[in-house]
């Protein structure tokens, strides 16, 4: 669909980079989450790293998922991500 994520990276200090579709591109923050339910998990930097797309979502093995609207509304809308931005340890 025209809101379904494309593309997903993560980057460093929990965010995730995210290209959306219809071509909007941003940065979001997964910190917010982290100490909520399924989340929690993602404080694991290997594994928040495995986040992928399925069905039009960024989701990681376990089952956890981020819908397109949640990242539509709160991502940093972004042209391009930063060179050094592109970290995939999560802790930096």
């Amino acid at each position: 669909m025209f809101w379904d994520v494309k593309a997903v990276k993560p980057l460093s200090d929990y965010r995730i980079y995210v290209e959306i579709e219809d071509g909007r591109q941003g940065d979001f923050d997964m910190k917010p989450y982290l100490d909520r339910g399924v989340f929690r998990e993602l404080k694991d930097v290997h594994y928040f790293n495995q986040g992928g797309i399925l069905f039009g979502a960024v989701s990681w093995p376990h089952e956890q998922d981020i819908a397109p609207e949640i990242l539509i509304e709160d991502m940093v809308p972004v042209e391009t991500i930063p060179d050094n931005a592109l970290h995939t340890d999560a802790s930096r």
